[in-house]
């Protein structure tokens, strides 16, 4: 059975994303280059668990602070996608369907404007 907390270099991936998009003034590339190196860990067989999609999903998902107003369009809609990526293990066909799957989501990150 899968493990059910997250990997523990999970964290800081997330984090470089959160400070990125906390920084003073906002460097978009900065954004992108940390989301491409969270879904790519996400992406690979050792991050791509349900424990980890769950994680990540929470921690951008229920986090009312993020300014995210301050992105590209493009960008601001792979945040409102991962509300679907807890669902990639469990139920694949909904994830997949709504783009959310860290795959999908890198694909999407890799062809945002910054």
């Amino acid at each position: 059975m899968e493990a059910l907390q997250p990997d523990t270099s999970l964290q800081s991936l997330m984090q470089s994303v959160r400070d990125a998009l906390l920084a003073s003034p906002l460097d978009a590339a900065a954004v992108k280059a940390s989301l491409v190196a969270l879904f790519e860990y996400l992406s690979s067989p050792v991050g791509r668990t349900h424990a980890n999609c769950c994680a990540v999903d929470t921690f951008f998902c229920l986090d009312d602070d993020l300014p995210l107003d301050r992105l590209s369009d493009s960008l601001q809609d792979i945040f409102a996608h991962m509300d679907a990526l807890h669902d990639t293990i469990t139920a694949p066909q909904i994830a997949e369907n709504f783009r959310s799957t860290p795959e999908q989501l890198l694909e999407r990150i890799h062809d945002s404007r910054i």
